[in-house]
């Protein structure tokens, strides 16, 4: 058995604590390099990479993404660089976005014996991709403001009038949101009824839903003020928000209308995987394998984050696999909700968008136009750097 124990104490102590293990290297470094685009937050991402470093001799150069557009401005660059990759790796907060990539044909498959008993339900048929580490998606509450007879057990639950005005979100464009209107359409168009996701997002906009432009953690901290009473967020935003002293709590709500098993609560994982043509292949299947390695995973469960062992679930003991649990979680076609996400995004903006919008901050809107543009800039360069050249910052994945 695996636990956070079993870690290098560096690595542990520097998870636990939100900070970063220096690695050397500078000027006249001619160690074998590698370069990874990463969605996890990098407070929790650095110390693993910056293990992984000094353990392997092999300089990492990591470009992080902002808080308000998670996931979806690196996606994006892979996009743009597709003809002369500058990534090796992708290490992602979210499946959705890099299950899109590979059916675009963007990734690349490690050799056969590369993560060969990585469980099949947590990778891509073809391997281009690897699931591990997961958050569930959760309805933020205010303990002292929300009565236990109120507490919503559904995400239909939200369309309740007690909740007029009342209900935050992070914007459907970015992050673990979007995927998460893709898994809702995508499940209750199949196991529920045709129409159900459009009723729920027409039940949202009667209630004045807010959309927030700073991610998840920007409904915690709404929550968290007296601004909302519930949100749609991650369990890993409110756990942080707790460690902080914040009065806020968390409850796990199912997709299913009834008890029917498998209709609860959605955990999105994270993913990793090679992108096609990167110029460090060799470097990116040693990071590959570290990062699907039962040591991360259990150092991520360790983590502010509390992520959920998924890909090693067996082999890790810690005292927080109860209270990270998921009773029931969602099934759902990673694929299929992928697929199903943009269109629910679409349709997501085009009900909701009138209803209240904050305006994105001005460094959110010139990420976007930089992610869109063919760009040749190294990683290293700009939110980049290797896990040393930067100090961590706050937050958490959204």
């Amino acid at each position: 058995m695996i636990g956070p124990s079993r870690l290098g104490a560096r690595l542990a102590a520097a998870i636990v604590a939100g900070g970063t293990i220096l690695a050397l290297g500078g000027c006249g470094d001619d160690r074998p390099e590698v370069t990874i685009y990463v969605s996890v937050d990098d407070h929790v991402a650095r110390p693993i990479l910056a293990e992984f470093e000094r353990t392997e001799g092999i300089r990492v150069n990591a470009r992080f993404d902002a808080e308000a557009t998670k996931t979806t401005g690196l996606v994006n660059r892979i996009r743009a660089e597709k003809d002369r990759p500058q990534a090796d790796l992708l290490w992602s907060s979210e499946p959705f976005m890099t299950v899109q990539l590979a059916e675009e044909g963007l990734l690349d498959a490690p050799p056969e014996d590369v993560a060969a008993s990585h469980p099949e339900a947590w990778r891509d048929e073809s391997r281009r991709w690897h699931a591990f580490a997961g958050r569930a998606r959760v309805i933020v509450y205010a303990p002292d403001r929300v009565p236990q007879e109120r507490l919503p057990r559904t995400w239909m639950d939200l369309v309740r009038p007690w909740w007029k005005d009342r209900v935050v979100m992070a914007d459907p464009r970015f992050g673990t949101t979007r995927g998460h209107v893709g898994a809702m359409e995508a499940y209750w168009s199949r196991e529920v009824m045709p129409g159900y996701f459009e009723a729920f997002l027409e039940g949202l906009a009667e209630n004045g839903v807010r959309l927030l432009p700073g991610g998840n953690a920007a409904v915690v901290e709404a929550v968290a003020a007296g601004e909302a009473d519930v949100g749609l967020t991650d369990t890993d935003d409110v756990w942080i928000a707790r460690d902080r002293g914040l009065a806020v709590a968390f409850v796990l709500p199912r997709h299913a209308p009834d008890e029917r098993e498998g209709g609860g609560t959605l955990v999105v994982p994270n993913t990793a995987a090679l992108v096609r043509g990167g110029p460090n292949r060799a470097a990116a299947i040693a990071l590959l394998e570290h990062l699907l390695s039962a040591e991360v995973e259990a150092a991520l469960l360790a983590s502010p984050s509390r992520n959920i062992p998924l890909a090693h679930a067996e082999a890790i003991t810690s005292d927080r696999l109860e209270e990270v649990a998921v009773a029931d979680p969602l099934r759902i076609d990673l694929a299929r909700a992928a697929r199903a996400m943009d269109r629910a995004v679409a349709e997501t903006v085009r009900r909701l968008s009138e209803v209240r919008v904050a305006p994105a901050p001005r460094e959110v809107e010139q990420d976007l136009e930089e992610s869109s543009r063919d760009e040749s800039a190294p990683a290293t360069e700009g939110s980049g750097g290797g896990p040393a050249s930067e100090a961590p910052s706050e937050g958490s994945a959204g």
